[in-house]
């Protein structure tokens, strides 16, 4: 029985290594060929065997592309599982998006607390932003969560500005809320302020559009969403805490 164990480890060893050879054959085809396609330094993060349709998955940022071995092909689109009912790729990016929530650098984060603020959100926001301006209404109505948000500014020339000052400010949570609910512009202001650290962070979680929500099983949803749906997700985000 023992050998028979062995024996089966092997094969599985053997087929795991075969498996991650043919998907570094395949990367090295897929890098250059995406080179000549997009431009030198145009590179997959990664690249995944499908085994159940004999193809494979090649992420790019948080998108996803599929080929097979020759790389004869790139498909650009979801594949769906007709039986189950499923979007693969809409799940596999979901799960590709997830974030360490205890990763994240709350530090950096203008930091709110309503009600006993058990649950918890990041939100990364841009304070020229219209649909963040929605989100600051529809938390106006949601309680009991902890809210860090992150001031990223990539929509405008000034948004650099303006989360300088509000962070810059001596109630930062004040502030913030007084320009997203009322437009009240904060007072300009200098300070050591962390604010291309954020936009490092932003960048490096490929988070390309504000809103941007995390929540603490780190499920990230990209935009605004009402307050019913926030509370479903804080609920079931809290009761997942990985």
């Amino acid at each position: 029985m023992k050998i028979k164990a062995i024996i089966g480890s092997l094969a599985a060893l053997v087929l795991a290594q075969a498996a991650l050879a043919g998907e570094a054959d395949v990367k090295k085809t897929v890098d250059s060929v995406l080179a000549e396609l997009f431009g030198p330094g145009t590179k997959a993060d990664a690249v995944r065997k499908l085994d159940k349709f004999n193809l494979y998955e090649i992420q790019i940022g948080g998108d996803l592309l599929y080929t097979d071995e020759k790389v004869d092909f790139l498909i650009n689109g979801d594949v769906l599982d007709v039986h189950a009912k499923k979007n693969l790729t809409e799940e596999r990016k979901q799960k590709l998006s997830q974030v360490k929530f205890s990763d994240l650098p709350l530090d950096l984060a203008v930091k709110q607390v309503k009600g006993n603020g058990k649950r918890l959100l990041v939100t990364f926001e841009d304070p020229n932003c219209t649909y963040c301006r929605k989100l600051a209404k529809e938390l106006q109505g949601v309680t009991d969560v902890t809210i860090y948000t992150f001031l990223y500014p990539i929509l405008s020339p000034d948004s650099t500005e303006k989360a300088k000052n509000v962070w810059c400010a001596s109630d930062r949570a004040k502030a913030w809320i007084d320009l997203m609910l009322e437009g009240k512009q904060p007072a300009s202001a200098n300070c050591n302020h962390p604010t291309e650290k954020v936009v490092a962070l932003g960048r490096k979680l490929n988070i390309r559009g504000t809103p941007a929500l995390i929540f603490a099983d780190g499920t990230r949803i990209p935009g605004y969403m009402p307050a019913a749906m926030l509370e479903k997700a804080l609920d079931k985000g809290s009761a997942n805490i990985k």
